[in-house]
């Protein structure tokens, strides 16, 4: 199948992890990852219902082989002295964002430049979004993940 790309944004709040646990809560709730044991493309008889929580997701072969195509692939935001490993995501510092970007305070306009910052298959990227004023509105986060 190959690795897909995925981002979502939130609103801003401060706890960063708090946001992701949402967002990895709501993806699987309202099913926006790709399940494929329950395919389309598989006969109605040999698909398998959607699972009723995350630990029964990971539990079949097939997701832990291929993946969901989604945020639910990355299980923890790492600090910024840590090295990316696989399933993790890393928030944009904000030196990397003025090297990048030539701001520390990226906009909603600065998205399409983020396939510039350093990325990987199996790894996430987060930051902050800012008004024109320079206030926090949002957490964008992105990344390519499964199989």
């Amino acid at each position: 199948m190959g690795a897909s790309g995925w981002d979502y944004a939130v609103p801003y709040q401060e706890d960063l992890v708090g946001a992701f646990e949402g967002l990895r809560r709501k993806v699987f709730e309202e099913r926006e990852y790709y399940w494929g044991p329950g395919a389309d493309w598989r006969p109605e008889e040999e698909r398998l219902p959607w699972p009723e929580t995350m630990d029964e997701l990971w539990e079949h072969e097939l997701v832990q082989h291929e993946g969901t195509h989604s945020i639910l692939d990355i299980f923890r935001i790492i600090g910024p002295e840590e090295k990316p490993d696989y399933c993790t995501m890393k928030q944009v510092t904000d030196e990397e964002a003025l090297r990048v970007l030539g701001t520390r305070k990226p906009t909603r306009a600065h998205v399409p430049r983020f396939e510039e910052f350093d990325h990987w298959r199996w790894y996430g990227r987060c930051a902050v979004l800012h008004d024109d004023q320079g206030e926090p509105q949002e957490i964008y986060f992105w990344g390519y993940s499964g199989d």
